[in-house]
């Protein structure tokens, strides 16, 4: 993968090259992201850099004679810029396709038969199909994606045993031997096994690990590693993305980038359920509440629990952001209202107008302290849905919260 392919993230691609080119590599490397913010694909783009023979070279010329009096047929081979790997040399070619011999992949796997010791190599083709196909994609969906279904994923003893071995022999192409670990967070106490080889490691031998929860991380691999950190992505980056890669009209992925949070993975599940009308539905179940009483709830919460978990998670994320719509234009009348009358102006906000009208009303419906309460309630409940909880039930204690939240504040105080 190129740094070209990985959305956003100038700062990060910058940070990396500077590295290498200043001789400043560390050999053991910490990405640090959360889901869907690319620190997987950077990691690939990194890898695919370091091995890149005409990077290589570009470097070392770099080094002796000059950025400028680099040798011209170099120049002119060359179809990406020098911040990043070539594209098209024997390296690029295989590490893009994930057979480069000397990038070793590591992530969690599942036990298919009782009593085996599954490691990353018995999962290799499908990580591969997965990976080019859907490298925003989470660890849900690759054990998804592997037919894990309820079983836990894991990175094994035996693992740890197969990378201190791969890791001890001499490189085949590449000078740098590298090894690349999504979600060590699923390495256990066996994880203690690599101790020795990320303190010691052989001679150009560099590991990158790439994580999203820097807690869930063995405190001994985190103490030796340099940690870079992978910022969520811009809204207007990942838009660029939709209209770029899925063809998306301009205002489609203008409030879909809304909606994600800086994540390009919750953008593209969000695409696909683009056209539920999440609105009407919300409108819905807050006339329920405030309005309509028991019957219409019980009738609101059966038709939600039949949606299935992700498009729950996405209705309850549209909700969040149109609060979070409604709090900013709350706050930017009262910015305004303090402003001088020399500088009394409105303040641009890029809302769509059929949002715009629906936060007015949640502003005219429940004070500022009633919209925080509801967005924890509701960072609860998608907490909740992530581990399976009765769609029913969940919906159900959430109406009777959110009633008592606008009705009387009762719950306020409480959050």
């Amino acid at each position: 993968m190129l740094f070209q392919n990985v959305i956003g993230q100038q700062s990060v691609k910058d940070q990396l090259v500077q590295m290498v080119q200043h001789n400043r590599l560390s050999h053991a490397l910490l990405f640090l992201g959360k889901e869907g913010s690319g620190a997987l694909p950077l990691a690939l783009a990194f890898s695919q850099y370091i091995v890149c023979t005409d990077a290589a070279q570009q470097d070392s010329q770099k080094a002796t004679v000059g950025l400028f009096d680099i040798p011209e047929d170099l120049l002119t081979r060359r179809t990406q810029p020098f911040n990043d790997s070539c594209g098209v040399c024997p390296a690029c070619v295989k590490a893009s396709q994930l057979i480069h011999p000397d990038i070793h992949y590591s992530y969690p796997v599942i036990t298919k038969k009782p009593g085996e010791k599954p490691v990353s190599t018995d999962f290799i083709s499908d990580w591969r199909e997965f990976v080019l196909g859907y490298p925003y994609g989470n660890i849900y969906d690759w054990l998804q994606f592997i037919g894990a279904e309820n079983k836990q994923g894991n990175i094994t003893a035996e693992e740890c045993n197969n990378i201190n071995r791969k890791l001890s022999l001499k490189g085949f192409e590449s000078k740098y031997k590298i090894l690349v670990m999504w979600m060590p967070e699923f390495l256990g106490k066996e994880g203690n096994k690599l101790l020795k080889l990320i303190e010691e490691p052989p001679p150009d031998t560099l590991f990158i690990f790439v994580a999203e929860d820097e807690n869930a991380i063995l405190p001994t691999i985190l103490s030796r590693t340099l940690l870079v950190k992978i910022p969520v992505l811009k809204d207007d980056e990942i838009e660029q993305a939709l209209i770029s890669r899925s063809n998306e009209n301009e205002s489609k992925a203008q409030q879909i980038a809304a909606v994600a949070e800086g994540s390009y993975r919750e953008a593209l599940k969000l695409l696909q359920h683009a056209d539920e009308d999440w609105q009407s539905l919300l409108r819905e179940w807050l006339n329920a509440i405030v309005k309509s009483g028991t019957m219409a709830q019980v009738k609101w919460i059966d038709e939600m629990s039949k949606l299935g978990r992700e498009k729950q998670k996405q209705f309850i994320r549209y909700f969040i952001h149109l609060l979070e719509q409604a709090i900013r234009i709350r706050l930017i009348d009262v910015g305004t209202l303090h402003a001088t009358s020399s500088h009394a102006t409105s303040l641009p906000m890029n809302i769509p107008e059929k949002e715009k009208d629906f936060a007015l009303r949640l502003n005219k419906m429940c004070s500022l302290s009633a919209q925080q309460a509801i967005v924890n309630e509701l960072d609860k409940a998608t907490w909740y849905i992530e581990r399976n909880a009765n769609g029913k039930m969940l919906f159900h204690a959430l109406s009777i919260r959110l009633y008592h939240i606008i009705k009387d504040n009762s719950l306020i105080l409480i959050n």
